[in-house]
């Protein structure tokens, strides 16, 4: 009955994937309780599903209970395994849905994860695996986890409805993370990108690269955004196509803007010349709200820095999703952990929105799983 009062109780199907990751790295079972129990259709979705099974797959001894109707379930975390592995994820949400979940748990493995990851690789509703590649690996090396074996590479692209894509993801293991200070964004000296385009014409690509400079360009000279073209087998199952922008500053931060088209026979058709130029302004808009690491990865850092060693972390940010606010709830239920929460005026960093100052003393997480050799 020990565990049974230690168990964690929430209702509805909102954050599933931040409960699960904490679930699995507290070590704290959990039970989710109405998941749309007052919907046509109850219970969990084809996405959630295939997450909870990619979850079982890079542990070893969890217990997972789901009802009959799948409104309701039950986990009660194994420990994080990792070894090589593949998934095919649903096709009705992105791979970034997946492996966002896999960046917080990949560095506390018993084995270092090598996974092959199917679906599509970029789509309207979560980061693209070209953001995720841009922008959370270099946070990660930021907390000490770094080496050769850490990459995302893309082998496929799929857009959906069907996608077709495929990537691997790799990531060695750690004991401890380093705490961080990374309070200075400093300036924007270039910006990088990739416009991609798969069974369209290749000329899409060039077309969008065009519109988006013409407004870069007015900002900053060192702009190079490639093209990428795949073709047959590595374009995926449905057409489409996208830009992904990136800002870098003198002191390595990485903020970052991506667009796609509408996904096939869904929407009004879109002009790659309207997605280069909207999509340039999303990233002159995310410069401006600023801070050292960009909306994409607020809570990935704001984790890391609560697993890190018993020392102080201080992170700027920009202004604070919703998505990262109920991210702090959870780490207070599951880590016990509060932040320190100081928000500076733009007149205080002279440039752009609000921003807030996150300070936190580290759990003092441990790989306990992680042999030293």
């Amino acid at each position: 009955m020990a565990g049974e009062a230690q168990c964690l109780g929430y209702t509805g199907c909102n954050f599933l994937r931040q409960r699960l990751v904490l679930a699995t790295l507290s070590g704290r079972p959990l039970k989710i309780r109405k998941i749309r129990a007052k919907e046509e259709d109850p219970g969990l979705r084809d996405f959630e599903a295939s997450f909870i099974r990619l979850i079982d797959k890079v542990t070893n001894g969890s217990r997972i209970e789901i009802n009959q109707t799948g409104t309701t379930l039950y986990y009660q975390p194994g420990l994080l395994y990792g070894g090589s592995l593949e998934h095919d994820c649903s096709p009705s949400r992105g791979i970034g849905y997946y492996l966002e979940s896999l960046l917080c748990l990949a560095p506390f493995m018993k084995h270092p994860l090598k996974i092959v990851l199917r679906g599509v690789t970029n789509d309207q509703v979560d980061p693209s695996v070209d953001v995720l590649k841009a922008t959370a690996l270099p946070l990660l090396k930021k907390f000490g986890i770094d080496g050769e074996s850490l990459e995302i590479k893309i082998n496929r692209r799929g857009m959906p409805p069907k996608g077709g894509g495929e990537i691997l993801f790799a990531c060695p293991v750690r004991k401890v993370l380093h705490p961080v200070q990374f309070t200075d964004p400093g300036k924007i000296k270039r910006i990088r990108g990739t416009a991609y385009s798969v069974r369209v014409s290749p000329q899409m690509a060039n077309r969008m690269v065009e519109s988006a400079r013409g407004i870069l360009n007015k900002f900053l000279p060192d702009i190079y955004i490639y093209t990428d073209h795949m073709k047959g087998i590595n374009s995926g199952k449905s057409p489409g196509f996208g830009i992904c922008l990136t800002a870098e500053t003198i002191n390595g931060t990485i903020l970052s803007a991506e667009l796609a088209s509408n996904p096939q026979g869904q929407g009004p058709a879109v002009l790659p010349e309207e997605l280069g130029q909207n999509c340039a302004k999303l990233l002159l808009e995310e410069i401006y709200r600023g801070g050292c690491v960009d909306s994409t990865n607020q809570s990935l850092a704001l984790l890391l820095m609560t697993l890190g060693q018993r020392d102080v972390s201080k992170v700027l940010l920009g202004p604070l999703s919703p998505y990262t606010i109920e991210f702090l709830r959870h780490l207070r239920s599951f880590f016990q952990i509060m932040f320190k929460i100081e928000t500076k005026t733009a007149e205080e960093e002279r440039m752009g929105g609000e921003k807030v100052l996150m300070t936190c003393v580290g759990t003092g997480f441990c790989n306990l799983s992680k042999t030293i050799r």
